[in-house]
């Protein structure tokens, strides 16, 4: 079993997890320069491959990185955009910037790279949500694609290892299988010149490729076959020598900056130890290892004893060894560092220049990452500060500026270079000693910046615009990549977003205009359907329907000066930096017929992660958000209804408390509807609802991931199927992504099952939609993915919600 599973971080974090974490990892001057050092002593690269931010094995990898010194590198096929999001609204293609962003600022921590492999949900290779099978999520990512991309990635890089996150085993997610399967495949024909030859990129022998020796099985999957055999325990003792934490302590500040997916905890006293089993090793198998680095270069020196080395350029690399070595035993020294960095890259660049052109093919990548790992090490000895900013829009057409500081004594004939996209120039505006503005004037033919960077590098680079610091230290000319304080890109001219952004009308309703408000730039006119009419009133817009509209969606698309408008969303949370997501501007508009229950008064529970409430009153239903002094000390016999919003136990300890008052509630006549949880979300079974319902896991087994599944109405007579609007087949049809998942697997007799439901070949499962009469009232408890389809507007899914919220 993996001792640190994935069952241990699939909660809501308590805020003292984050702060100690933060506290214990805060990054100092001194902090950078010893990071900084600590790259030098290995030329090792390990690529960890995965299916979704928040897979890698941040703990092995932080092992890896600060106690070898090895270059760790992440390669992720989607961007997440199917999952959940325990941190705020963002669905789609928005949480897949959110959770880009968030894999970076987890890279960030663990100074790993992170090569993407998937684009976004407008490309083939994107999280389309949960899947139990790697045969579907590969014919729909498209085998040939996928495995292409990872050749791409193992030629770019030049793994010596490569680590999948997950085994290919049934019970497990079908994209984790789907990516261990393209790694293996991936590992030959990155090896093969005829393979992909349009990548002009040189072939690449992965030397090792290791499985990890333990289950994933955890309150999520059930891998249902047993892992391979250790071959190798790769143990680390005392800790990382700047924080004093366990590696395994620091992979969980690096697993906090998942935030949206609830990750990062501290653990006390983890050990650092994780078994592995090597499966494939290139020219065979050498006999047992001692060590994960055995049968590899692991060092500079090493590289002395490849083929092709000659005995003169073997012992200059010894030597340049040796001075990396003084160089890290020199810390905190600077002056010591510096005489000693310096030494080694001039070494370095001598062996580099004696060494034929076939060596270089095999060796100089690992050469000149070494002098750039310096380079970067050299700067860190000597910089005081340095930052970069750009003021103003960006945007085609703009005029902004971007300031730089760099304050680094001793670095000599310091020269700042912007690097901007093409057909950007900056012209320099003022300048003074480490400091200088420059002007940009952004062309009009500038594209926009994508919502999706293809790579992230920690030691700079990214993005597209940044500084480049060159200088002189200890007689070698440096030059480092500095990424700006904000990331920089470029968003349309014109931007605007619509207020609402959704209406629903109500067939039978008198036909009245919908109030719209245009927020940034404003609209020169609409693209609305046939019958449609939009005209300004009182600084807003009034959009009418047809007298007779007929049931189905409608959108309508403002135009800017004879164009689609886009819509700038900025994702800001504080554990990222901030990130856009530019997307088409419209105005949406789903007329269905439905019902409403009579007297209904519902307080709505959110904890940020829905739009339930928000969608109940679009449909007119009379709604109030309960804070946390409602829960504690109002009446709720205010309410006929009460919903309890996605995961909102697990994230608002006001409502756990409130429990009790709950069960009140329900006994003294009042309807408790709860949507799902997670067993993690503080759903205890016997003290959460008010009577025993425990939650089904692994949540694999208790899920049904086909969005077109047939649903069987076992109650069609029940008072929640029955009416206001009676719930027939059409009312499953459109669902998106999936039926439903965490189903009820145990629960009171008092519950009755009102749906059955499966995915192909699988038993039916019945704990998708429970409701039990108790005392007065009722408790209704929801593990379909209503939330989802509401927000896609699904008609069936707002009927069905009508019906839920009724009087108990």
């Amino acid at each position: 079993m993996r001792p640190n599973a994935n069952k241990r971080t699939r909660r809501p974090p308590l805020p003292d997890d984050h702060s100690r974490l933060a506290r214990a990892v805060h990054q100092p001057a001194l902090v950078r320069l010893h990071r900084a050092l600590s790259r030098l002593p290995s030329v090792v690269t390990v690529m960890n491959t995965g299916a979704h931010p928040d897979d890698e094995h941040n703990g092995l990898l932080a092992a890896l990185r600060f106690a070898y010194g090895m270059r760790i590198v992440v390669a992720c096929s989607t961007r997440g955009e199917g999952g959940q999001n325990a941190l705020g609204p963002e669905r789609g293609g928005a949480l897949g910037v959110l959770r880009t962003a968030e894999m970076e600022e987890s890279a960030r921590r663990i100074d790993a790279d992170v090569a993407w492999l998937g684009h976004g949900p407008d490309d083939p290779v994107h999280d389309f949500g949960f899947s139990k099978n790697g045969d579907d999520t590969l014919r729909r990512w498209g085998e040939e694609r996928i495995v292409e991309r990872l050749v791409r990635a193992y030629r770019r890089y030049r793994p010596d290892i490569v680590l999948p996150t997950f085994l290919d085993v049934p019970g497990q997610h079908g994209h984790h299988r789907a990516m261990t399967r393209a790694a293996e495949t991936a590992l030959a024909l990155a090896a093969d010149p005829s393979a992909f030859p349009e990548q002009n990129l040189a072939p690449w022998q992965v030397s090792k490729f290791y499985l990890p020796a333990w289950s994933g099985a955890s309150y999520a999957y059930d891998d249902e076959v047993p892992p391979p055999p250790t071959t190798l325990s790769v143990r680390i003792s005392g800790g990382d020598a700047v924080t004093g934490l366990a590696y395994r302590q620091l992979g969980e500040w690096s697993r906090a900056a998942h935030a949206s997916q609830g990750m990062g905890m501290w653990r006390d006293d983890p050990v650092d130890q994780w078994s592995l089993h090597l499966k494939l090793r290139a020219g065979g198998d050498p006999g047992p290892e001692q060590d994960i680095r055995d049968h590899l270069p692991a060092g500079l020196g090493d590289l002395a004893t490849q083929p092709g080395v000659t005995d003169a350029a073997g012992a200059v690399l010894r030597e340049a060894q040796a001075y990396l070595d003084a160089a890290v035993a020199a810390f905190p020294d600077r002056e010591r560092i510096g005489a000693a960095l310096g030494a080694a890259a001039r070494l370095i660049e001598g062996a580099r220049t004696g060494m034929d052109r076939p060596v270089l093919d095999r060796l100089g990548h690992r050469l000149d990452r070494k002098l750039r790992e310096i380079d970067a090490a050299l700067f860190e000895a000597h910089v005081k500060a340095a930052r970069a900013v750009f003021q103003g829009a960006s945007h085609p057409g703009a005029e902004m500026a971007l300031d730089v500081a760099v304050d680094a004594p001793g670095l000599a004939d310091l020269a700042i270079t912007p690097r901007l996209p093409d057909g950007m120039e900056a012209a320099e505006a003022s300048r003074d000693p480490g400091r200088a503005r420059y002007a940009i004037a952004v062309p009009e033919t500038t594209p926009h910046t994508g919502n999706y960077p293809e790579a992230f590098d920690p030691m700079g680079g990214n993005g597209p615009a940044g500084i480049r610091i060159a200088g002189t230290l200890h007689g070698r000319r440096i030059g480092i990549d500095l990424d700006p304080e904000a990331p920089f890109t470029i968003g349309p001219q014109q931007s605007l977003s619509v207020d609402p952004t959704v209406a629903v009308v109500r067939m039978g309703e008198p036909a009245s205009g919908i109030r719209v408000r245009a927020v940034g730039a404003n609209p020169t006119d609409w693209q609305v359907p046939q019958g449609w009419s939009v005209r300004r009133q009182d600084g807003d817009w009034m959009i009418n329907p047809p007298h007779a509209v007929e049931p189905g969606m409608s959108r309508l698309v403002p135009m800017v000066e004879g164009r689609p408008a886009s819509s700038v969303q900025t994702i800001a949370y504080p554990h990222i930096r901030p990130a856009s997501f530019v997307a088409p501007a419209e105005f949406k508009v789903l007329t269905l017929d439905v019902t409403l229950p009579q007297g209904a008064r519902i307080g709505y529970v959110g904890g940020g992660s829905d739009n339930v409430g928000q969608h109940m009153r679009r449909l007119g239903l009379d709604v109030t958000d309960l804070a946390e002094g409602d829960l504690k000390d109002s009446s709720l016999s205010a309410f006929t209804t009460i919903v309890i919003g996605i995961f909102a136990f697990g994230l608002r300890r006001d409502l756990q408390a409130a429990a009790e008052r709950l069960h009140g509630f329900v006994e003294e006549g009042g309807h408790l509807v709860t949507l799902y949880h997670r067993p993690t979300d503080g759903w205890d079974p016997d003290r959460t609802p008010p009577r025993r319902l425990a939650i089904g896991s692994p949540s694999l087994r208790w899920r049904v991931t086909d969005p077109a599944a047939p649903v069987t109405i076992l109650k069609p007579d029940h008072p929640l199927l029955k009416g206001p609007n009676r719930i027939e087949a059409g009312d499953w049809q459109g669902w998106d992504k999936e039926r439903g998942l965490y189903f009820a697997a145990d629960y009171d007799p008092a519950y009755e099952e009102l749906l059955s439901l499966n995915d192909p070949g699988e038993d039916p499962l019945k704990g998708s939609l429970i409701s039990a009469r108790i005392g007065r009232g009722r408790h209704t408890h929801v593990a379909l993915v209503l939330h989802h389809q509401l927000d896609k507007l699904v008609p069936g899914a707002f009927r069905l919600l009508a019906n839920l919220v009724q009087p108990a």
